[in-house]
């Protein structure tokens, strides 16, 4: 019995380029993606002020912590 050694997977077919639409849609995301990057980098940096590192604004996300407890509102 000879030793069956794995075929390589076929070529796979060239991508087919997207629609018009899609393209116009992808074009539309990226200027909106641009804008939004400009603007974050425009505002000031959040600050983190008596939080842990890493932890979540409370009045953002809804979640306050006191003492290791965790209450929604």
């Amino acid at each position: 019995m000879a030793d069956a050694k794995p075929k390589p997977p076929p070529a796979s077919a060239p991508k087919k380029p997207p629609s018009p639409a899609a393209q116009r849609a992808l074009a539309e995301a990226a200027v909106r993606r641009a804008e939004r990057d400009r603007a974050a980098a425009q505002r000031p940096p959040e600050l983190e002020s008596g939080r842990r590192s890493g932890e979540l604004d409370p009045v953002r996300y809804g979640d306050w912590e006191v003492k290791g407890m965790a209450t929604d509102f």
